[in-house]
């Protein structure tokens, strides 16, 4: 030990407190917990897809039943969409898209009297222009005379605006809707039925055919388009613009055809238009007239329901039950291949496998085996689907055609894991149950 020198000052260092001592950082265990367990699951997937591929001969079969039963499940929810929006075109055509408020004419309830409809009409665009309602128009039904081949008939005129082909969803079988170019002609543009059609000769729309409105000025139509052929509805009908039937009808026609306007509206405002629409179209005309409005789209039906619900329960009942006998079959096959897995199940678990990880190993397996049939069972449906000819079956004549939905996929999916699930349920109990010393036995 060396002494210091005499008159040597020595300086200590202060003594390092405990809370100054370095900490080494650790990570938290929630963090280790997590990538503990996730690459634990990707290894259990890897090494069950391992085992499918030496098993697949022996599970192949089963997998069928199950992508099969995916591929009905998913097609019949794809298939009750394309039918859905089929009865909701079908029902816009008659009775507008949501929502639909319609104008009845004026009345005095006291002495049962019609009101101006002149001033009707003046009320009703004035609120159209007040609330920026893009949509609206006015409605009315007549006949009149039409000169054909082999002598006059009558034919049943409605009465239109522009608007009325988008609100309604109108389909044509040829030529086209109504413009606002149309307002302008002097010969009257007509939209008539296939009976119609068929009765003046079937002629070319592209030569601009024509046909003779007989009354007391007989008028030369042009007919601009034809309405889908219908074995069910042979009638002689047109449609006809409301400012040219206007032009051509008698007063006694057109004192007859009393109109009704409709309004299209967003159906979150509908409630609160039909009050306001209501109070200024009834204070526009004066004390004592009442103006109806309400409301006609399916939306505001009551009691409606679901017309598909029945078909689409009863083939999403059949799809299950093929679900379920898919799921049998991968069961007794899971067990018979457990069975001949015990020697390795055995020097697994000799070598540190926990019974945790040969349970999830062991189900892994079903769930890989069946999502992968699922996953194919899916694309088969897309393919169903979207098939033109399948889809024309289904819903011909559709005007928005709607994608494949993405639930159906989900569901299919969901459905096949888990599928997968249930049955390797048993087998992994089987597999937990396995002893080093069984595999000294096989």
């Amino acid at each position: 030990m060396i002494e210091p020198e005499p008159g040597t000052v020595i300086e200590r260092r202060p003594r390092r407190e405990k809370s100054q001592a370095p900490v080494r950082a650790r990570k938290p265990r929630e963090r280790r917990d997590r990538g503990g367990f996730a690459s634990a699951v990707v290894g259990a997937v890897l090494e069950a897809w391992d085992e499918l591929r030496v098993h697949r001969t022996r599970v192949l079969l089963s997998l069928i039943g199950v992508g099969v039963a995916v591929c009905s499940l998913t097609s019949v929810v794809g298939i009750g969409s394309i039918a859905q929006q089929s009865q909701i075109e079908q029902l816009e055509r008659g009775s507008g898209r949501p929502a639909t408020l319609v104008l009845s004419p004026p009345y005095n309830p006291v002495s049962g009297e019609q009101g101006d409809l002149a001033a009707f009409r003046a009320a009703v665009a004035t609120a159209a222009d007040r609330y920026s309602i893009g949509y609206w128009g006015s409605v009315s039904y007549g006949q009149t005379t039409v000169q054909f081949a082999n002598g006059t008939d009558l034919v049943n005129a409605q009465t239109v605006d522009v608007d009325y082909g988008t609100m309604h969803r109108v389909q044509l079988g040829q030529g086209r809707w109504f413009t606002d170019l149309d307002e302008q002609r002097l010969a009257p543009a007509i939209i008539v039925s296939d009976a119609f059609y068929q009765r003046i000769g079937a002629p070319d729309l592209r030569t601009h055919p024509t046909a003779t409105l007989v009354g007391e000025r007989s008028v030369t139509a042009v007919m601009i388009g034809v309405l889908p052929s219908s074995p069910y509805d042979q009638s002689l009908q047109m449609y006809i613009l409301n400012s040219a039937y206007a032009g051509i009808a008698t007063p006694g026609a057109l004192a007859q055809s009393v109109p009704q306007y409709e309004f299209w509206v967003p159906p979150a405002l509908a409630a609160q238009l039909t009050d306001l629409v209501r109070r200024d179209i009834s204070a526009a005309l004066g004390d004592g007239w009442q103006v109806d409005v309400n409301r006609q789209d399916y939306l505001s039906w009551e009691g409606g329901g679901d017309p598909l619900g029945p078909i689409r329960s009863v083939l999403a009942g059949i799809s299950v039950l093929i679900l379920l006998l898919g799921a049998l079959g991968l069961v007794n096959i899971s067990l018979v291949t457990v069975r001949q897995r015990i020697r390795e199940i055995g020097i697994r678990r000799s070598f540190g496998a926990t019974a945790p990880r040969v349970f999830f190993a062991v189900m892994m397996e079903s769930v890989v085996a069946t999502v992968v049939a699922g996953a194919v069972g899916v694309l088969i449906a897309v393919f169903i689907v979207q098939n033109p000819f399948v889809r024309n079956l289904v819903a011909s004549g559709l005007s928005d055609v709607p994608p494949f939905p993405v639930e159906a996929a989900i569901i299919g999916l969901a459905s096949a894991a888990l599928v997968g699930a249930l049955a390797g349920l048993l087998p992994a109990l089987v597999a937990v149950r396995v002893k080093v010393i069984d595999a000294i036995r096989y």
